[in-house]
């Protein structure tokens, strides 16, 4: 048995209860003093069931104290005036046995109460930890809903930007004849020459294939760098002093060369 499975076996909390054989308090007591582990658990049972005596713990009424005063000389009146009596004599033994009886039954019910609060707050603790983990999970789903909405919105305010500004030529690239459904724009800044590409629309590149932009300068492609959800509409691709035309194809992931046009997903002349 690993010390993991000797924690949770119980006998710790049967040990703080009372409840344990002399061997296994002995063996207990053993590993306690030679194991961190076990020793930081038997400790940490110890608190608990002493925050649940406390817990549960009742004001005694005030005039409680003088009640028991009284008693205690009403019991020494009693024991002056009763004739004195061999400690050795059946009746004294039989008292003895009968208030030992009853010691052991009091202490044998405050341990059942103890068990039974120390596991109806093992249970509550569960619940507590399940609630909380339920909570968790719902925040950060609503944190990541919240990171999309402000992509989003993002997004949206770097495309109204580049649409109000009177040096961004628009270039809308439509879908061919494979992906007619596809499309995309170029934003290309007249003065800088800068090109920034918005392609949300285009299908979602396979694992270790990327898009690639291409300007069509005299007749010929020029790479007009490579597309990625963090650049779009945001990152500039590439500087272009002049272009008849652009397209994007689907390439190996970091590029290539030259496009592949069986993989050319959209084209938009200026």
């Amino acid at each position: 048995m690993n010390t993991k499975e000797y924690i949770s076996s119980g006998i710790i909390e049967s040990y703080v209860l009372g409840h344990a054989s002399p061997e296994e308090a002995g063996i207990l007591e053993c590993v306690i003093k030679n194991n961190a582990e076990v020793r930081e658990a038997f400790e940490e049972a110890q608190k608990t069931l002493e925050t649940l005596a406390t817990a549960q713990s009742v004001s005694p009424p005030g005039d409680l104290k003088s009640k028991i005063w009284n008693k205690i000389r009403e019991e020494q009146v009693t024991e002056e005036e009763r004739p004195s009596v061999s400690s050795s004599s059946p009746l004294i033994k039989s008292r003895k046995e009968e208030a030992e009886i009853k010691k052991n039954t009091h202490w044998k019910t405050l341990g059942i109460a103890a068990s039974v609060l120390f596991l109806a707050s093992i249970a509550g603790t569960f619940f507590l930890v399940n609630k909380q983990s339920g909570i968790q999970k719902e925040i950060a789903r609503m944190k990541t809903e919240k990171q999309s909405q402000d992509l989003a919105m993002q997004k949206m305010t770097q495309k109204l930007t580049m649409f109000s500004n009177p040096d961004i030529q628009r270039v809308l690239l439509k879908g061919v004849e494979n992906h007619q459904d596809a499309n995309a724009i170029v934003f290309w800044n007249k003065k800088s020459k800068e090109v920034y590409l918005n392609a949300e629309n285009l299908p979602k590149a396979p694992e270790g294939m990327q898009y690639q932009l291409w300007a069509i300068q005299d007749g010929k492609p020029v790479s007009a760098g490579m597309y990625s959800e963090d650049k779009d509409s945001s990152a500039v691709l590439a500087t272009i002093p002049k272009a008849q035309a652009f397209a994007i194809t689907l390439e190996k992931e970091g590029g290539s060369v030259s496009p592949t046009m069986e993989n050319m997903f959209v084209l938009g002349e200026i």
